[in-house]
């Protein structure tokens, strides 16, 4: 989950691609996940909750790089003419390590 490294709230991944999306060539950061993440962990967010600016470092990188991942697993993921995210990436990101930690734990039996 990430979350305002200076706050402490919950942020929506979808909300902060879509602060992204004001990059003029993210749909090229979508091709590579390398490039995708330099540009991610130098990126200057802004929390939704409390107005201040922050790095991409100080998120989770574990989870954008799943977020990459989804991004270009789902065709249509991205509204590009109204710079808005379809998929909620916070919901997908939740099922993604519940069934990872299932997983693991049916691997322990």
């Amino acid at each position: 989950m990430a979350r305002c490294p200076l706050c402490g709230m919950a942020i929506k991944w979808e909300e902060l691609i879509e602060q992204m999306l004001e990059l003029e060539n993210f749909k090229e950061l979508l091709e590579n996940k390398a490039s995708f993440m330099k540009t991610f962990e130098s990126f200057i967010f802004r929390c939704p909750h409390c107005g201040e600016e922050f790095y991409g470092k100080n998120l989770p990188a574990d989870e954008a790089e799943k977020v990459f991942d989804l991004l270009n697993d789902f065709e249509g993921s991205v509204d590009w003419k109204n710079k808005k995210v379809r998929l909620k990436l916070t919901n997908l990101l939740a099922l993604d390590l519940m069934l990872e930690e299932w997983d693991r734990r049916s691997r322990r039996e």
